[in-house]
């Protein structure tokens, strides 16, 4: 084999190693945590066969190291290009260039799809998903600087910005305790995930705050879809007594609420007030009455994770492993003043 012919596959065949962990090795990148071990065994099996890099490839993956990947479920969610869109604008901003790769729900599709954006030599990578929720990052995601966006990994090895969960929480039952009401119903989204956990914790400090002692039997387990928004409500509102204000965990499950006052005879924001949760564009603002909720903020997440993963690419400390971004109230008409009609 001439040494014109030796390619990075053959070094990586030879190393036992992914072809793109012998081009960062042999392209000089040193921001990458690969072992010293594995860049000397690579460094020797390229003089063993005599590798010589490619003169204009190397050139050409230089100018590559102003580029930024981004992983996210681009496909199956309508959050999804919020965040892309901040962390396009932030990365315009200070002169770097988003390259996206789609993933889901299928085994391996991640790993696979931080590879094509490492083949293309980003300087680092972002990974977004549309729930906030833990995460297995893929292994070759540690070969660049890497920041998690609306997740995080299970031993905090990965820098994540998240939504504030519990300051979200406690904006949305301080709108209602501040409306007069006292009464307050809770259906969540599906239990255990951090939404729930930190919406209801956030939830419930707000009412103790404004001296309203939380009732668990107010507090409904949904699973985020408007049938349990539907059938919540209807279980709420048959209590023997029945909250006069209730918060959905998501803007979905408002939507079922909605159906359930109507079918009583009920008016929304009138009778009962409901607060929903995300600011969902489709349909917070086209509800009826207009849905007051809170927002996530997917924008400002994806610019948050831009901001983030420029710090680590020069080298600047990371004090913060994880950075909470505000879920903004959204103020509309289905919250009025308890009692006033």
């Amino acid at each position: 084999m001439s040494q014109q012919s030796v390619t990075m596959a053959d070094v990586a065949k030879a190393a036992g190693v992914s072809r793109t962990t012998v081009s960062f090795v042999l392209n000089g990148r040193t921001e990458s945590s690969i072992p010293e071990t594995t860049r000397e065994r690579i460094n020797q099996a390229a003089r063993e066969l005599g590798y010589r890099p490619n003169a204009a490839a190397r050139t050409l993956a230089s100018k590559r190291s102003s580029w930024f990947g981004l992983v996210t479920e681009i496909a199956t969610s309508p959050f999804a290009t919020d965040v892309i869109k901040g962390a396009q604008q932030a990365a315009w901003k200070d002169g770097n260039f988003l390259l996206v790769a789609p993933s889901d729900d299928e085994p391996g599709m991640d790993q696979r799809a931080v590879e094509k954006l490492l083949e293309q030599q980003v300087g680092g990578l972002i990974i977004a998903t549309t729930w906030h929720r833990q995460i297995t990052v893929p292994d070759n995601a540690k070969l660049v600087p890497c920041v998690l966006v609306n997740c995080f990994d299970a031993d905090g090895e990965f820098p994540s910005i998240v939504p504030d969960e519990i300051g979200g929480g406690y904006a949305a039952a301080e709108i209602l305790a501040r409306a007069g009401h006292t009464n307050i119903g809770h259906i969540t989204v599906a239990m255990g995930i951090p939404a729930q956990i930190g919406r209801q914790t956030g939830m419930k400090q707000a009412l103790r705050d404004h001296g309203i002692e939380p009732d668990d039997t107010k507090i409904v387990p949904g699973d985020g879809t408007a049938d349990s928004g539907y059938h919540g409500t209807q279980a709420l509102l048959s209590q023997t007594d029945p909250p006069t204000a209730i918060f959905c965990g998501n803007d979905r499950i408002a939507m079922g609420a909605y159906d359930a006052i109507k079918e009583r005879g009920l008016r929304v924001g009138e009778d009962i007030s409901i607060v929903g949760f995300d600011d969902q564009e489709i349909l917070a603002p086209h509800m009826r009455p207009k849905l007051t909720t809170i927002a996530l903020p997917f924008e400002e997440l994806g610019m948050a994770g831009v901001s983030l993963l420029n710090q680590m690419v020069e080298g600047s400390p990371i004090e913060n492993r994880q950075i909470t971004i505000g879920c903004p109230p959204r103020i509309r008409s289905s919250v009025a003043m308890h009692g006033q009609r």
